[in-house]
């Protein structure tokens, strides 16, 4: 089989590498790709945005599967043009995509399925906004309606704060806190089949202790020792099947990854939001453990024959992301800054560098360009040998200016979560 990946960034070097190594993928192509891609895939240039050029390109490479990665794509089209080309394409349509391009949508889709998540209040106006404020008091939650690359989400006890975020957005979601852990579950569907993935956790805050602003994400690991049993089973029936199923009912039928933001509260399970596509960067140690081959499980979505692949099977052990990122993230990003150490760090045991916002410039040397730069995934036997792989890989490696978190999985290779 030969693939296409769509996008620039760590998740998309995730699933490019996992199909390098894919005995049934003959060749993997990217594009545009980034540094880290281009040692597993052939990279073309495209914009990722345009659906006609990267149906042309995949007619040109006579690719069996397209595999759209970020979610600004999918929310453009870009599934749709390949799909009207005759080409198997990993994704949903735009139309579907709006499950994570229009929060408010969304919510009216887990309202009609009866999918536990927290209340809001859909806002346009400064007296709605200030209203809806009150109405839930601190911690107060506010969410962009629109796409806004991970960081449109505001926590905060400060409601002036919180008011500026608001005022800031076109439309906005107000919502009630959740208390609790939160979890993400992925789960892998065409339509009909929904096969859901191991949980993982994710860190959003920028620092130490879940400090700092939100991000797109600081790491990630999986499984989760402390999950009650029941959780991938629980969050099948009760939140992911109905979601696809209410998809299907109102003509908006979703095929691809479906990303379940989970918040395990005092009441229970509650989905704190939807995503379209895989996660970044709980993808990167996902796809570490994965061992039902991914291309199976993505063309099965692709081609509505997800039935005959059975359930993800993984394998023993941990994995741990830690995401090392540029000076200023997230605030800002800091580009051409030179990086070192990627390769030593590569060759140890058990780890993966995946590249995000990296690049080379005019003497070849590898340069940061972007927020979020590399996302250094290790697998062990157990939670506390990943983390120390992951880490030590962390410390082999050099950005200028560079910044990462220290605490990734700590408190749950302790056993403390």
């Amino acid at each position: 089989m030969k693939t296409l990946v769509i996008g620039t960034g760590g998740r998309e070097h995730a699933l490019a590498l996992a199909l390098s190594r894919d005995p049934g993928v003959t060749e993997v192509h990217a594009a545009p790709g980034n540094p880290g891609i281009a040692a597993v895939a052939a990279l073309h240039e495209v914009d990722p945005l345009d659906g006609a050029a990267v149906a042309a390109l995949a007619t040109e490479l006579g690719v069996d599967l397209v595999v759209v990665g970020p979610e600004a794509p999918l929310v453009a089209g870009v599934a749709d043009a390949v799909r009207a080309a005759g080409i198997d394409c990993f994704g949903p349509s735009a139309a579907a995509a709006q499950l994570e391009g229009s929060k408010a949508f969304a919510k009216e889709v887990m309202a009609a399925a009866e999918v536990p998540t927290a209340l809001a209040h859909v806002c346009r106006t400064r007296e709605e906004i200030e209203a809806a404020l009150d109405a839930f008091g601190a911690p107060y939650v506010v969410k962009d309606d629109a796409l806004a690359a991970g960081k449109g989400v505001v926590v905060t006890d400060d409601r002036q704060v919180a008011l500026d975020h608001a005022l800031s957005c076109d439309q906005v979601v107000i919502e009630e806190f959740l208390d609790g852990p939160e979890v993400s579950l992925f789960a892998i569907t065409d339509g009909q089949t929904v096969l859901p993935l191991q949980p993982a956790q994710d860190f959003k805050r920028a620092l130490d202790g879940d400090e700092g602003p939100n991000t797109g994400g600081m790491g990630a690991y999986t499984p989760l020792p402390w999950a009650p049993d029941d959780l991938v089973a629980d969050v099948t029936r009760r939140v992911l099947v109905p979601t696809v199923e209410e998809m299907a009912r109102c003509g908006t039928p979703f095929s691809g990854l479906l990303y379940a933001g989970l918040a395990l509260t005092s009441r229970g399970v509650r989905v704190v939001e939807f995503n379209a596509r895989f996660g970044d960067p709980e993808t990167q140690a996902l796809l570490a453990l994965l061992r039902t081959p991914l291309s199976a499980l993505l063309r099965g979505a692709a081609n509505g024959t997800l039935a005959e692949v059975g359930l993800p099977q993984w394998a023993d052990g941990s994995a741990v992301t830690v995401v090392m990122a540029s000076a200023g993230y997230p605030a800002t990003s800091s580009s051409g800054d030179l990086i070192t150490g990627v390769d030593q760090a590569d060759a140890l045991e058990g780890v993966d560098v995946i590249h995000a916002g990296t690049a080379r410039d005019a003497d070849g040397n590898l340069v940061t360009a972007g927020g979020r730069v590399l996302a250094v995934t290790a697998v062990g036997d157990d939670l506390a040998v990943a983390r120390d792989r992951a880490y030590a890989a962390v410390a082999a490696i050099a950005i200028e200016g560079g910044q990462h978190r220290t605490d990734i999985a700590l408190t749950a290779s302790r056993g403390e979560v």
